[in-house]
Order: structure tokens, then C-alpha cells, then sequence
């Protein structure tokens, strides 16, 4: 057991000892340091940064870039605390634009390493230079060869604090670490050409992007080709927020949420309330456990979010958190839903490069949709699947009809027919599969899966069409909760009206439930009131009221789908093809597995060793 040590009189800490103590804010490890100085390279305009380190930083980390510089009477000042040219009054704060202003990542690395500063101002004759090792205070600069610019150099970082130095992990891991920030920084700032090199051996080289394609080909370098061949590219706007970037299709998803990059006005954030808007827009099409990826960008007035919430400033504060959480779940969710065969490339693996739908007009929620024509071959025109569990559930919902009609025959001047981009059954594989033939080569479609995620669909919009139905409770739930959660009911009963329960408060820490969702009368109310309620008071908004109906749903429409060896005819075949291109999320089943795989004639004869 570990005695205290009893407190003494109250002194004033060392200059020192109190950069030291705040770069334990700042500087957890080398990749902190790369980042910290990377975003002042930035904000000094830089369009070139070249980026050195030895031992995975630990000995040497080296960024010169090609900014606009450090006067010589600021040199000193840079190394102390507290000292920016980025802010001068509070009212600044409220407006931040740009990556760095607290004014302690510099002093705080100097005081935990050997830290040597060199800049050339734009205004200056010559180059400058400050060293920690002369003392932070009254450093004297000397003269210095440099060209316009700035150089950091950072060596045997943690050298006088070696209690921190043993919690530094192997060369490879801590550079790991190091070229991800390189990487999460590449992506956030396209008009900056970024190298890194690690123990004098090239590993990226980035150069300034100008054009989309530009773009496009630094996001594949630095996220892969698999990615951006199996992502959409997204830009929606409404309500003063904007947000722009690529979304991989839910096949693309991954173990860990190694591939999210999201960034507020060009800074890089890992935010909850921004995981959890996005997590709940690929909740409904992602296979459980999985990750979705993503490299998005969101702009919003400055004023409208606070960075100043946590000291590596990746956390932030908005001012209207349900906003722009609602505005990014249906952003996403409408990008995603609307992704249809054809639009893109195949969802499952195919290896060709997405096509990309025109901008979207300002303050839309929805996305541009590729108008599609095809040639209907009346022979092959066939009528949707005649499930009868299918139509009484959908007689249980309100809505008795056919499940879906199949594209009217088109044919524009003379042009060759076309076929869907699913294409026309040709045949049915051991009462499991649809083999079809597209322009491209072949289909094969899980007919249960992709008829379960038809279904599906229809019965959410079935279900939406005639409102929510409640039912009161025939013995009221009544729950003990914190005051702050009576608090929370009592300010969002509306938002529960509106999904159907009536929830009232009796009590300072006591609620009762008296109504409650038809569809949800067997679930377990209370803990999915108080699941509601930690939602409320975290994000603000919430859908898990939304994701139980759904879930419900979704276990009706898995038993009311075309069953698995059940045999079909060619005009069933087709119907449920023609279904499959005309709906939602279609490139999934309910649980995320996917519900058709494509080969290409050239993949076909690459099998077959056909031309080599």
C-alpha cells in the first residue's frame, strides 16, 4: 500500500516543472508531437511539409514546411507558455478557424525533449534559430541557413522524464501510431503535399490535390483502392451545415473502426455524438460487429461549435447537438438507401470503378439518383411473388397488394436495348440461388435474402404510411428513475407522442408509462424507456424506439420471404430482380450479409485462363 505524501506549503510550481506537467495534456507519445506540429505548419499556410523521424520518433522527429514563418523577435516567445498568434481576446474563441491557438504545444514538447526552432519569415533576410537546450526563457536567436519556412526538431523525446519514456511502446508500433495521425492530417487538408520518410526510407509522398480525381487518388493511396472502389461520394447541405466526403457500402465494413475519418472545418475530430449519428445510419444494413468506413467532412459556422472542449482537441461541443446529429444520421442514411444496382459498382466485391451522382442542390437532404432506362423483353415481364404470408401481414399493416411492379419496356431512338442493371434470370440453382445474365456477365442473388430486405422494406413504409398505432397498458409501467432522467422525460414527451407512448412524470424521480406502440406491447418497456432516456441526455435525439419497431419487422419479414428450395418459375425470377433494383438498401438482407455477388466476363475468363 502506497502512503500519501502530506501536503506542504503551497508554492509556486518552476517554469519548467509546469511544462512539463501540461505536455502530459499534449504529448502522450511521438505521434502527438507529429500532430501538433503538422497542424502549426498548416496554419501558417503552408503548401509543402516534409515530415522526418528516426525510431519511430523517439529520436528524432523533423517537420520543415514552406509557411509564412517566425519573425525573429517571436522566436523566443514561441517556446514559452500561454504565447499564440492566433487568438488575442475571449471573443476569439468563439470563432476558432484555425488548428493550434492554446499557445502550449511547442513550450510543452521543448520541456520534455530537444527541441530546436529555425524560421524564415516571409519579411525577414535571413534565418533564425532557438534552442531548448540554451532555456526556455531569454532564449537569444541565432543566425541560421534556412529557406523561407519553418523546420521543428524534436530529438530523444521524454529524455528527461524517463517515467514516461518506459510507457513508449516498440519503433514499429509507436511509428504506427505517428503514420496515422500523417495520414488522418492528408485528409483533412487536399491543397498541402505532405512526405514522410522513417529512418530515411520514403513511405508516403503526397502531392497538393487540386481536382476530385486528385483527390480520389490520395484517399485511394491512403485508405487503399478497395475502399474507394466500393464507396459513394456524398454532398448534402441544409440548415447552415454542409457535409461532403465518401462512404464505403455497407459489404465494405470492417472488423475494427480503423477506417473512420471525420473532420469540423477542416480538423480532425473523434467525437461520440458524431460516431453515434453515423453508427445509427448504417445500423440497419451493417452485418452485427461490423464497422462502417468513412472519410467525411462537415462545415458549419464556427461559432456553432466549441473546440476548445478537451486539450488534443478531438473532442468538440456543439451548440446544437440534436441538429446536427439528426442532419448526419439521415444524411447518411438517405445516401445509403438510396444506393441502387447500377448506381455504383457491385456492392459485393466487383472490381470496377464507382460512377458518382452529380452534386446535390443546397438545402436537400436527398441525393442526386441516376435516372435509369432499360429494354423490357415483353416475353420476360412477370408478376411479383406470390407469398401469401406476405400478403397477410400486409393486410395485419393496413396495405393489401402486389409487392411490386416490373419496368415498363423503353427504347429511346433506335438505341440497342439495354438490359437492367441486374439483368434476366436465365436459371435457379438447388432451390437457394438466381443465376442471372447482366451487360457485364453474370448474377448470382440469394432469393431469400434479397426478398427478405424487399419485404422488409415495404412493410417500414407500410407501417410509417398509417402512423403509429398505441395501445394503453393494462397495468401502467412505473419507473424509478435519476432526477435527471425525470428531467429529460418531462423536456422530450413530445418526441415520445410523436413515436407513440404516453410517458408522464409523478414523481420527482418517478415516471409512469400508460401507452405504448401496438407493434411494441410484448417488448420490455421499461428498460427500452430508459434506453431512450441515456440517448436523450447524451445526444439529444435517439432511434432506439425506431430500431425495436424495426426489429420487429424485420423478424416478420424474414419469415414472411421466399423460402429457401422453393422453386421458380422464369417470370418470378424476374419479378423479384426488377424488385431488388427498385428498392432501399437492397444490397443487403436485414442482417448485413449480402444479397447478390457479380463476376464480369473479364473475371469469367480470368478463371478460365481465357486469352492468356
Amino acid at each position: 500500500m502506497i502512503t500519501p505524501k502530506l501536503p506542504t506549503r503551497i508554492h509556486q510550481l518552476s517554469e519548467r516543472l509546469a511544462n512539463q506537467i501540461a505536455a502530459g495534456e499534449v504529448v502522450e507519445r511521438p505521434s502527438s508531437v507529429v500532430k501538433e506540429l503538422l497542424e502549426n505548419s498548416l496554419d501558417a499556410g503552408a503548401t509543402h511539409i516534409e515530415v522526418d523521424v528516426e525510431e519511430g520518433g523517439k529520436r528524432l522527429i523533423r517537420i520543415r514546411d514552406n509557411g509564412c514563418g517566425i519573425v525573429k523577435e517571436d522566436l523566443g516567445l514561441a517556446l514559452s507558455r500561454h504565447a499564440t498568434s492566433k487568438i488575442s481576446e475571449l471573443e476569439d474563441l468563439e470563432r476558432v478557424a484555425t488548428l493550434g491557438f492554446r499557445g502550449e504545444a511547442l513550450p510543452s514538447i521543448a520541456s520534455v525533449s530537444r527541441l530546436t526552432l529555425t524560421s524564415h519569415s516571409a519579411e525577414g533576410s535571413q534565418a533564425w534559430c532557438v534552442s531548448s537546450n540554451v532555456g526556455i526563457d531569454g532564449t537569444v536567436p541565432q543566425p541560421a541557413a534556412h529557406p523561407p519556412g519553418t523546420t521543428v526538431e524534436v530529438r530523444d523525446l521524454f529524455y528527461n522524464t524517463p517515467a514516461r519514456r518506459k510507457f513508449l511502446r516498440t519503433d514499429k508500433t509507436e511509428f504506427s501510431h505517428l503514420e496515422e495521425v500523417v495520414k488522418r492530417i492528408a485528409l483533412s487538408r487536399f491543397d498541402a503535399g505532405i512526405s514522410l520518410r522513417h529512418n530515411q526510407k520514403p513511405v508516403h509522398h503526397l502531392r497538393a490535390a487540386a481536382t476530385l480525381a486528385e483527390q480520389e487518388q490520395r484517399v485511394a493511396l491512403l485508405c487503399g483502392n478497395e475502399f474507394l472502389q466500393h464507396c459513394r461520394r456524398i454532398e448534402f447541405e441544409a440548415g447552415g451545415l454542409h457535409v461532403t466526403g465518401w462512404i464505403a457500402l455497407p459489404v465494405f465494413s470492417r472488423s475494427q473502426p480503423d477506417m473512420q475519418y471525420f473532420y469540423i472545418n477542416g480538423r480532425m475530430i473523434r467525437d461520440k455524438l458524431v460516431s453515434h449519428a453515423l453508427r445509427q445510419a448504417y445500423q440497419d444494413v451493417l452485418y452485427h460487429g461490423r464497422h462502417s468506413a468513412y472519410v467525411l467532412y462537415l462545415w458549419l459556422d464556427p461559432a456553432l461549435v466549441d473546440v476548445n472542449a478537451h486539450p488534443t482537441k478531438h473532442e468538440v461541443r456543439f451548440r446544437e447537438s440534436r441538429l446536427v446529429h439528426d442532419f448526419l444520421y439521415r444524411s447518411i442514411r438517405d445516401a445509403l438507401a438510396d444506393v441502387r444496382p447500377g448506381d455504383q459498382a457491385d456492392p459485393a466485391r466487383e472490381m470496377m470503378v464507382p460512377q458518382y451522382p452529380p452534386a446535390v442542390a443546397a438545402g436537400t437532404l436527398r441525393p442526386a439518383i441516376h435516372e435509369q432506362r432499360y429494354f423490357q423483353y415483353p416475353a420476360q415481364r412477370g408478376s411479383a411473388l406470390p407469398v401469401a404470408e406476405q400478403l397477410a401481414m400486409y393486410a395485419a399493416l393496413g396495405q393489401v397488394g402486389p409487392v411490386g411492379e416490373v419496368p415498363q419496356a423503353l427504347a429511346e431512338n433506335g438505341a440497342s436495348p439495354l438490359l437492367p442493371p441486374l439483368g434476366y434470370a436465365l436459371a435457379q440453382l438447388h432451390g437457394v440461388y438466381i443465376l442471372a445474365e447482366n451487360q457485364q456477365g453474370l448474377l448470382v442473388v440469394d432469393m431469400h435474402a434479397a426478398h427478405e430486405r424487399i419485404t422488409y422494406e415495404r412493410m417500414k413504409v407500410a407501417y410509417d404510411s398509417h402512423d403509429i398505432k398505441s395501445q394503453p397498458l393494462l397495468v401502467p409501467e412505473t419507473l424509478q428513475v435519476s432526477a435527471r432522467e425525470a428531467n429529460a422525460a418531462e423536456e422530450y414527451m413530445p418526441v415520445f407522442s410523436e413515436l407513440g407512448f404516453n410517458v408522464e412524470r409523478i414523481g420527482r424521480e418517478t415516471l409512469v408509462v400508460r401507452q405504448v406502440p401496438t407493434i411494441l406491447r410484448a417488448s420490455n418497456v421499461p428498460t427500452l424507456v430508459r434506453d431512450v432516456l441515456a440517448d436523450l441526455i447524451s445526444y439529444g435525439g435517439s432511434n432506439r424506439i425506431r430500431e425495436e419497431i424495426n426489429g420487429i419487422l424485420a423478424t416478420m419479414a424474414c419469415h414472411g420471404s421466399v423460402r429457401a428450395n422453393r422453386r421458380l418459375s422464369i417470370e418470378e425470377m424476374n419479378a423479384l430482380l426488377r424488385d431488388i433494383e427498385s428498392t432501399e438498401r437492397s444490397g443487403q438482407c436485414n442482417h448485413g450479409r449480402p444479397t447478390w455477388f457479380a463476376l464480369t466476363m473479364e473475371q469469367l475468363d480470368k478463371l478460365f485462363m481465357r486469352g492468356t
